[in-house]
């Protein structure tokens, strides 16, 4: 078992055609159950060839009918992503993850409000990952994204992590002391983005194959938090928390473009304390977290 993807899951690579899309689709590919997972590209310029054996669509909608892909990965350049994103929405599929950084906050703003009516109205939803993230992976089964395939194992530890390095970061660690991954997520740290900790914790905790989280987090916004305090009333499984930016100054924006604390409740003393008290085994020693988590099993 796995959360959001598996080794049956279909996948479409939108930009596929591009330098970044190119490279990483072929590097997924190669990656355990890759060559059966990745299914379809779109490029409408491009529509009939072929790149890697797989086959180029004009639309993502019509990729998804031939092919019967449920995910799509995005690669499109800032300025035509969240078209890309809203294109995959549009098509009804599962889940769409972008890995793109960069795309205008307006642009997001607008594909969000679209995704929101669309439900509204009864529409079906579509999970977003990212942007501005890793992507995920279900170690030994399918990656999808940037993240180096060789340091996961398979096994029964959840990973969260709005910093793609952290996630990588984590992940090593579990492997060196013998404990493998059930999956990892990446959510991005953009400030307006999918999928939020909240939403992973949920699935991390009604997945019989994970055991126990490790949750890592950024300064700026409400995220973990919320996070927190739903996992201190429903999370039957011991997580180790995170957060990155303890010696940040409030009020100056930081790397991530949602990494901006205004010196309230979003610094990353006030998250790791709101966390401790919601039953996290909490560390601001990063080198530490599977070392903590393994202790906690």
């Amino acid at each position: 078992m796995s959360i959001l993807i598996n080794k049956n899951t279909r996948v479409i690579t939108q930009g596929i055609t591009g330098k970044t899309g190119q490279f990483h689709t072929e590097k997924c590919q190669e990656y355990a159950n890759g060559k059966e997972c990745f299914v379809a590209g779109v490029n409408p310029k491009k529509a009939g060839e072929q790149i890697f054996g797989i086959p180029i669509f004009g639309t993502v909608k019509e990729a998804a009918k031939e092919t019967g892909a449920t995910v799509s990965v995005i690669y499109v350049p800032p300025a035509g992503a969240a078209a890309a994103i809203w294109e995959a929405v549009e098509a009804d599929l599962d889940l769409a993850i972008c890995i793109t950084e960069g795309i205008p906050v307006k642009d997001m703003l607008e594909v969000r409000n679209r995704m929101k009516e669309k439900e509204a109205k009864g529409g079906k939803r579509t999970m977003l990952l990212g942007p501005n993230c890793p992507g995920l992976i279900t170690p030994e089964e399918i990656k999808i994204g940037i993240m180096p395939g060789h340091i996961h194992r398979k096994g029964r530890i959840g990973v969260v992590s709005r910093s793609g390095t952290l996630t990588y970061e984590a992940v090593a660690q579990l492997t060196e002391i013998g404990l493998g991954q059930s999956s990892a997520v990446g959510i991005g740290g953009d400030p307006i983005n999918g999928l939020k900790h909240i939403e992973i914790m949920q699935l991390f905790n009604d997945d019989p194959d994970t055991d126990a989280v490790i949750m890592i987090g950024e300064i700026g916004g409400p995220d973990e938090v919320d996070a927190a305090l739903w996992c201190k009333d429903n999370m039957k499984k011991p997580i180790v928390g995170f957060i990155a930016g303890v010696t940040a100054p409030a009020g100056k924006r930081m790397g991530h473009a949602g990494a901006l604390i205004s010196g309230g409740a979003d610094t990353a003393d006030a998250k790791l304390g709101i966390m401790e008290e919601c039953g996290f085994t909490i560390t601001r020693n990063p080198s530490e977290m599977a070392k903590l988590l393994k202790a906690r099993l």
